[in-house]
């Protein structure tokens, strides 16, 4: 064989070897391979430069983009000053809570330090995304959007789109994260935010009062007669917002890994951490340009105006700018209930297939007996030993030293205690580490009560949760007579109004540790959060999928950990590169 067909030989071997190598996995299933690194720039979003966490150099971050049953494996390099976790809300990890990135279920990843997080998005589709879930770091940034996409053989619920838009919008803080978690640790509110930041960049100067300078703004082109599907995200701290398009409808279709029923809106209330997906028929004519809109809600709007992101929709051939006043927000003085009926009509599609091809109406939740109910008080900010903290039912969360399940596995005492109580409890606020021992194969339900004054949103790591009921008021027994008990939309996080209550219903087969908690960044950091231990009784095998090769230590275990000499990346690549210089070598001597 001569030098040159033996090169176009070896090239060919070698690619195809590539190709094996990044669809094998111990399932069957595609594997997708990301490697992200998460430092910190500086950028001028409201005209003050300040230090914020980028993505591979990026604010937002890239888009992670998978596909139903892939293998995710994702390498972050720690390039910060300071511990980090990235988390995956929404992003069922089948028996695998290993991987969810909280303190609960992972050490942090230290300064300088890499680490590969491995799941499976099994019998999955939808719209997510990631971000860093310590130490505040989200209000700077480090979050970016996170899509499982449905496989070829399962149809989507409507025609295919002719492009995808993704759009983040955010309360902003010109504050770091440290100096922000420096006032809650004073003791002191936030207070409003400085702006709202639609994909990374400030308000479009709609008017010169309000935004007195020219700032980067963030410009969306579209082709006309065309539909987008545009997945949008509420990255920021607490402030709920309304999206909207200047003269055009928001077709909902989809949120957080379920496809609703497909209803037409002219604005939406999107709050902190919740995911939609609406579809855009870009119909108008191309006079001017479009506004879009995310401004805050619920809240003094006299006090508030600047808390506005406004970006542009741009058609290809418009023939001006975009001018006038923006479209105005709903009007709550004549409606006050009007979100709560908006949030309410959110409906799930009985008849679309989701991840897999029987359609996801088949589950008769309604007919399912309850095992267990869990009525969660959530109250405003209390001092507690003379510190400032947020509690749910009086229990305000003691962050954990160690991964719970890894306390376990060393037979660590003392680390947590099993006795969250499943009411609210006429005793002192205290904090703790408690968490709830939850019954595998349980139909739950967490009725959430919001004596707080300000909007307040939850999420549930590992499961998705049905959305069967949300009032006004103080919820009782009798308040089932009003559930949705065949189309209640199934999601990971929801919202619960000032002074109402929303009931979720949970099936709990997904065994692991996971984290229940406030989406809103400042609760969440004063303690407004627990965690559910989910063990399987009669099978220790399937509460466990082995503690993964590359586990951290931290806390008591710390002293377990060795040194990290080199990076997971390089180490991949090196051994890849032998294996296949090894069989080129094979093939060769063989020819």
């Amino acid at each position: 064989m001569g030098l040159f067909a033996f090169s176009q030989f070896s090239l060919k071997i070698f690619l195809l070897h590539i190709t094996l190598f990044s669809t094998l996995s111990f399932s069957g299933d595609p594997s997708i391979y990301q490697e992200i690194h998460v430092s910190y720039t500086t950028v001028s979003p409201l005209s003050v430069p300040q230090q914020v966490i980028a993505v591979n150099g990026k604010f937002p971050g890239p888009v992670i983009n998978v596909t139903t049953n892939n293998n995710v494996v994702v390498n972050v390099f720690n390039q910060l000053d300071e511990e980090l976790l990235i988390t995956w809300p929404g992003v069922q990890m089948r028996r695998d809570s290993w991987q969810d990135g909280v303190l609960g279920t992972n050490c942090p990843i230290p300064p300088k330090w890499n680490w590969t997080y491995e799941f499976q998005v099994k019998d999955q589709i939808g719209s997510f995304f990631y971000f860093p879930s310590t130490n505040f770091q989200r209000s700077s940034g480090g979050f970016g959007p996170f899509v499982i996409n449905n496989r070829e053989v399962i149809p989507i619920p409507f025609a295919q789109p002719d492009g995808e838009i993704f759009i983040m919008i955010g309360d902003w803080y010109t504050q770091n994260h440290t100096a922000l978690r420096t006032a809650l640790d004073g003791g002191k509110d936030l207070g409003i935010p400085d702006g709202v930041l639609i994909n990374g960049k400030g308000p479009y100067q709609y008017n010169d009062t309000l935004v007195p300078n020219k700032l980067p703004f963030e410009t969306i082109t579209v082709d006309p007669g065309k539909t987008y599907r545009i997945r949008v995200h509420n990255v920021g701290v607490s402030t709920s917002l309304n999206f909207r398009i200047q003269n055009h409808n928001l077709l909902l279709a989809e949120t957080e890994g379920y496809y609703t029923t497909q209803a037409n809106f002219t604005s939406f209330d999107i709050h902190a951490g919740q995911s939609y997906s609406f579809l855009l028929s870009t119909d108008q004519n191309a006079s001017t340009d479009y506004y879009i809109v995310a401004s805050a809600r619920f809240v003094n709007e006299s006090l508030w105006q600047k808390v506005t992101g406004v970006a542009v929709l741009h058609y290809t051939n418009s023939k001006g700018t975009v001018t006038g006043p923006l479209p105005p927000p709903p009007d709550d003085f004549y409606n006050k209930g009007a979100s709560m009926n908006q949030a309410r009509s959110i409906r799930q599609n009985t008849s679309a297939s989701g991840a897999r091809p029987n359609p996801q109406g088949s589950y008769r939740y309604g007919s399912i007996n309850i095992t267990d109910t869990y009525l969660l008080n959530v109250t405003a900010p209390v001092k507690i030993n003379g510190t400032t903290r947020a509690a749910i039912n009086g229990i305000s969360f003691l962050k954990p030293d160690v991964p719970f399940l890894l306390a376990d596995k060393h037979q660590l005492r003392g680390i947590y205690k099993l006795d969250f109580p499943s009411k609210p409890m006429n005793r002192t606020p205290v904090v703790d580490r408690s968490i709830i021992n939850a019954t595998y194969k349980g139909f739950i339900e967490i009725v959430f009560q919001n004596n707080d004054t300000t909007v307040q949103n939850f999420h549930l790591d590992g499961y998705s949760f049905f959305v069967v009921g949300m009032d006004y008021g103080d919820w009782t027994e009798n308040s089932r007579n009003s559930y949705n008990k065949w189309d209640a939309i199934s999601r990971s996080t929801t919202q619960v109004f000032p002074g109402g209550w929303t009931a979720i219903l949970v099936s709990l087969d997904n065994v692991g540790s996971w984290n229940l908690r406030s989406e809103n960044l400042d609760r969440w950091y004063l303690g407004q959060e627990t965690y559910l231990r989910i063990l399987n009784p009669e099978d220790s095998k399937d509460n466990d999928t082995g503690v993964p090769d590359n586990v951290l230590y931290c806390g008591p275990l710390k002293h377990l950990q060795k040194e990290q000499k080199s990076s997971a990346s390089a180490l991949g690549h090196s051994i890849l590169f032998t294996l296949l210089l090894g069989v080129l070598c094979v093939i060769f001597t063989a020819s």
